[in-house]
């Protein structure tokens, strides 16, 4: 017997592009980004309350450190993020020949290497210089290593059970693609397209693995998330969601049964804005019946 799906609003705070959610084991918060607000959100779901930090450019991701604070994607540097103090200090600059570009998603590897990519500038969303972005690797000493070059969008990314194939999504592709992975040296191989998207799906944003090994990935202008086997590259199940700008999702929440998925009200025009009065809103989704893993924290 199937459980009832229940999507609801949890953070109805508006962002721009709501993005990045990750789900803090220890501190039982959500930590999101609002890239274009150039915002650091931190969501207690026992208290309803939001912290924030505002940054100073755009930010793509923020994941939590072994060390404690967090690492940050702001323009084109990886940023150390003290909650408490708000201080943010440049760690690294990445694509100093590309001013024009910026960090957008990230994530860390099983071993706690950090996997972030870039891209130029929007116009508008989704319009933009073509091929200008990276994908690269941060190790815990900082030693940066470009795996990818000519990205449109550099966006989801997670790897499988066994660690052994990373999953990514270049969203103008409109695939998701699967390469095998090197968990010790942190090469990539054998690209390989497990997910075309279908009409009406939108752009693949934002992914996350399931402990069945099933991702689940935001389509953004697509409303909804998708549920999808890489190992057969069949659609299992389609949420849908009351923002058609659905920008990524991870598994949070005590036991990490719930699925949260952020959202961007920013290119949406006054009647959509009407139709859609909860978007760039954080939504959680409860009753999928499935779990996700404790993110990994970057080593450095």
């Amino acid at each position: 017997m199937m459980s009832s799906v229940k999507v609801e609003s949890v953070v109805k705070v508006g962002a721009l592009i709501g993005e990045g959610p990750v789900w803090e084991e220890s501190e039982q918060t959500l930590l999101f980004v609002d890239i274009v607000g150039k915002k650091i959100h931190r969501w207690s779901p026992s208290t309803n309350q939001i912290q924030s930090v505002e940054t100073s450019d755009m930010v793509g991701f923020a994941v939590p450190r072994r060390c404690g604070g967090y690492i940050a994607g702001v323009g084109r540097c990886f940023v150390a993020v003290d909650w408490s103090t708000q201080a943010m200090t440049s760690l690294l600059e990445v694509d100093e020949d590309k001013p024009n570009n910026r960090l957008n998603d990230g994530k860390v590897d099983p071993v706690g290497r950090l996997l972030a990519g870039t891209m130029a500038r929007e116009v508008r969303p989704t319009e933009l210089e073509r091929k200008q972005g990276s994908l690269f690797s941060v190790t815990s000493d900082l030693t940066v290593n470009k795996h990818l070059s000519q990205v449109d969008i550099s966006n989801g990314m997670d790897w499988s059970l066994d660690q052994k194939t990373f999953f990514y999504i270049d969203s103008l592709a409109l695939t998701v693609d699967a390469f095998d992975y090197d968990i010790i040296t942190g090469h990539l191989g054998n690209r390989r397209v497990v997910y075309r998207m279908e009409e009406g799906e939108g752009l693949p944003d934002g992914m996350t693995i399931d402990v069945e090994g099933h991702l689940w990935v935001a389509c953004y202008n697509g409303g909804r998330v998708i549920n999808i086997d890489p190992a057969t590259g069949v659609r299992l199940r389609s949420v849908s969601l009351p923002a058609m700008k659905t920008t990524s999702c991870c598994f949070g929440g005590p036991d990490f049964s719930d699925l949260y998925v952020t959202s961007a009200s920013l290119g949406l025009d006054q009647s959509e804005m009407r139709q859609q009065m909860e978007a760039g809103h954080t939504f959680k989704v409860t009753g999928l019946g499935v779990k996700g893993r404790p993110p990994c924290l970057f080593s450095g």
